[in-house]
């Protein structure tokens, strides 16, 4: 096909699952397009270092790691666009991806759209991401050793972190704005048999202060509405993720939280020809590393797709 808007492989998506999925598939000389979004290397580009991603042995700033992938990406032959899809039609082949202000075919199409965390959606928080702010226990927690922490979040993922987090952290506050909680038994009273884990019920931050990092937060309690400042060296976000599924409706087979489901083994979505991987199909792993791999199967299945099918 000589149509230039015309593709083997469209990648919607550019974290790392998105970038390792157009490496593999530009090595394999399948010139993939990448339709990067609204937010260039994902979830990566709003953490500040990167301590965890095997051959940095100094660590990363998310940001640069994202630029190195891409060009790595680049040098096989890949072609980033910085467009945000708006619709997609799987229903008849090629499949069409309308961006924007203009519509492209493919043959085979890799989401690896990711996840969003959820945040408190108050201006000091985002002011802080990457400064005392986090929503990635596992990615961060190694930064707060011997410092007190908040985790908010009532569910099993707040448990978890808060558990986890008290490897490193003095004191591991639980911030959750109800006295009950979604988190199964087992989690919950793991975490309060936690010596250094302290419950703090009915409270909701309002207010994140501090000059350069967190430095404390004002609390408000949920029933007397009365607040109060308390000193604090870091706020993990753990009120969960939303996979970025939004425009593909329901044409694609996905779980009861919006996560793609693939099948076994392979990251095959339910319609031929269509892969899913990273976060928008991971809800148990969510690390750079594990999208990664999974950016690298998807290009693997899409490329023996292509071959079958040619």
């Amino acid at each position: 096909m000589g149509d230039s808007n015309h593709h083997k492989v469209i990648i919607i998506g550019s974290g790392p699952a998105g970038l390792t999925a157009a490496i593999y598939a530009a090595r394999a000389n399948l010139h993939p397009l990448i339709l990067e979004g609204t937010q260039p290397g994902g979830q990566l580009t709003i953490t500040t270092d990167v301590e965890n991603y095997p051959g940095f042995a100094e660590g990363i700033t998310g940001p640069l790691l994202m630029d190195e992938m891409r060009n790595q990406a680049t040098r096989f032959g890949s072609v980033s666009k910085f467009e945000f899809v708006i619709d997609v039609d799987f229903s008849k082949r090629p499949f069409t991806i309308t961006a924007e202000d203009k519509q492209y075919t493919a043959d085979s199409v890799i989401i690896a759209t990711g996840a969003t965390a959820r945040w408190l959606g108050i201006e000091s928080e985002q002011k802080f991401m990457g400064f005392g702010v986090s929503a990635c226990a596992t990615c961060d927690g190694f930064f707060f050793k011997e410092k007190e922490i908040i985790v908010v979040g009532g569910g099993d993922s707040a448990m978890e972190e808060a558990t986890f987090l008290t490897k490193f952290a003095s004191k591991v506050y639980i911030v959750h704005r109800r006295e009950g909680f979604r988190s199964s038994k087992i989690m919950l009273e793991k975490a309060k048999n936690n010596e250094k884990i302290t419950f703090m019920l009915n409270k909701v931050i309002v207010e994140i202060k501090g000059e350069k990092s967190v430095e404390s937060v004002i609390l408000k309690d949920t029933k007397s509405e009365k607040t109060n400042e308390m000193k604090i060296d870091g706020i993990f976000m753990a009120i969960g993720h939303i996979p970025n599924t939004k425009i593909f409706g329901d044409m694609l087979d996905s779980d009861e939280a919006g996560y793609l489901i693939t099948e076994p083994d392979s990251t095959r979505t339910n319609i031929e020809g269509i892969f899913a991987c990273g976060d928008v199909q991971d809800k148990i792993y969510r690390q750079a590393v594990t999208a990664a791999g999974s950016g690298c199967m998807a290009a693997i299945d899409a490329e023996k797709y292509l071959e079958m099918n040619d």
